[in-house]
C-alpha cells in the first residue's frame, strides 16, 4: 500500500471507547480526559492541550537475527513495574510492514533507522510516578544495576545484541481514551511470565498503528486543536484498546537522553488494536470513512475543502506488533 495513503489512513485513529458492544449514538468530539466538565467555546488564544498521561520510551536497533535474543532478555527481566504506583499500561513493540504476515519476524526498513526496530512503551498516569520508579530501586533492578558486576554483564550483552545505545524518548499523553478490559496479562511479581526461548520472536499480543507528525512550534496548539475536536467512531469499533496523541517532552532530561533533531516528530499518534485484524476491521469499515469524509456524519456537513496542513512535511506511518504487555485493571 502507498506510504502517502497510509498515513491518511491513520490520521483518523482517535476516539472514545468503553468494552463491549456499544448502541448507536451521535458522533463524538474528543476531549481530554483532564477536563472535568465540557468544554466552552474555543478560547481566542489556543493553548497546549493538558496531560492526561505520561508516556516513557525507549528506542532500540536491534541487529539482524538478533530479535529473538533481544525479546529473551525482556522477558526474562527482573522487573515490578505492574505493582509500582501509577504505572498503567507496557508493551514492547517490534516494527512490522502491513504486506507481512504476523509474527513474520521481518523488519521492513532492515534495521537501517537510526531511532530503531524495538521501542519499550509504558505509560504512566502522571509524571510524577514515571520519575519516583526512575528513581528508585526497581528502576536499578530492571536495569541490572544492583551490582557493577550486573551492571557490566548488560552492557556487554547489550552491545553483543544492539546497534548503537538505546535512545530514551518521552511524551505527554494527551486525549488518552482506552478501554477497561475485561481481563489483564497474568504477571508475576510485576512482570509477565512468559517462556523465551532465544530462538523464536515471541507471538504478538496487540497490533499497534502509529502516525508521526512533524508539526512547527508555532502551529502545535492549532494541531492539538483539529485532534481535539475530531468526530469519530471508534468507539463503535471492535477491537480497540487505546488511543493517545504523544507530544514529545522536549525538556526531559536523565541519562543517554539527547535533544530531539528536526527529522524527529513531535507529534504521534499511537492506537493500539487487540490485533491486526481488528484494525483492518476498522480500516475497511464505515467509522473509517465517516472520519475521513467519505460518509457524512448525521447532522453535519461535509466541508467543501481539507483544512490545510499544520506539519512542515508529510506524516510518517508506522507499524508494530505488540508483545509482553501488562496492564493495570483500568486499562491505558
Amino acid at each position: 500500500m502507498n506510504p502517502l495513503l497510509l498515513c491518511v489512513l491513520l490520521c483518523g485513529s482517535v476516539a472514545a471507547f468503553r468494552a463491549g458492544p456499544a448502541p448507536s449514538r451521535s458522533p463524538l468530539r474528543l476531549h481530554s480526559t483532564a477536563e472535568a466538565t465540557e468544554v466552552a467555546a474555543a478560547p481566542a488564544k489556543e493553548e497546549l492541550l493538558p496531560r492526561d498521561r505520561y508516556v516513557a520510551t525507549n528506542r532500540f536497533t536491534v541487529r539482524p537475527g538478533r530479535e529473538a535474543k533481544f525479546e529473551k532478555r525482556w522477558a526474562d527481566r527482573s522487573s515490578r513495574l505492574a505493582s509500582l504506583d501509577g504505572f498503567r499500561y507496557f508493551h514492547l513493540m517490534r516494527r512490522v510492514a502491513l504486506e507481512d504476515e504476523a509474527n513474520s519476524g521481518v523488519d521492513p526498513l532492515a534495521s537501517d533507522d537510526p531511532f530503531g526496530n524495538y521501542v519499550s512503551f509504558t505509560i504512566w498516569a502522571e509524571k510524577k510516578h514515571f520519575n519516583a520508579w526512575r528513581a528508585g530501586d526497581a528502576f536499578k533492578e530492571a536495569h541490572g544495576g544492583t551490582s557493577l558486576f550486573a551492571f557490566v554483564t548488560t552492557m556487554v550483552s547489550s552491545a553483543m545484541v544492539l546497534k548503537g545505545a538505546p535512545k530514551p524518548a518521552f511524551y505527554d499523553g494527551l486525549l488518552q481514551q482506552s478501554i477497561v478490559p475485561e481481563s489483564v496479562p497474568e504477571t508475576v511479581d510485576g512482570w509477565r511470565n512468559v517462556e523465551a526461548d532465544g530462538t523464536n520472536i515471541l507471538p504478538a499480543e496487540c497490533f499497534v498503528a502509529c502516525n508521526q507528525f512533524f508539526v512547527p512550534g508555532d502551529n502545535a496548539a492549532a494541531f492539538e486543536q483539529r485532534w481535539k475536536n475530531r468526530t469519530s467512531k471508534l468507539r463503535e469499533c471492535d477491537g480497540f484498546v487505546s488511543f493517545g496523541l504523544l507530544r514529545r517532552d522536549v525538556k526531559a532530561k536523565g541519562h543517554g537522553i539527547s535533544p530531539m533533531g528536526e527529522e524527529e516528530p513531535t507529534y504521534t499518534s499511537c492506537t493500539i488494536w487487540r490485533d491486526r485484524a481488528a484494525f483492518e476491521g476498522w480500516k475497511s469499515g464505515a467509522a473509517f470513512k465517516e472520519a475521513h469524509g467519505e460518509k457524512k456524519a448525521e447532522g453535519e456537513e461535509k466541508p467543501s475543502q481539507p483544512p490545510a496542513p499544520l506539519w512542515s512535511k508529510p506524516p510518517v506511518p508506522v507499524f508494530y506488533e505488540g508483545t509482553l504487555v501488562i496492564s493495570s485493571p483500568d486499562g491505558a
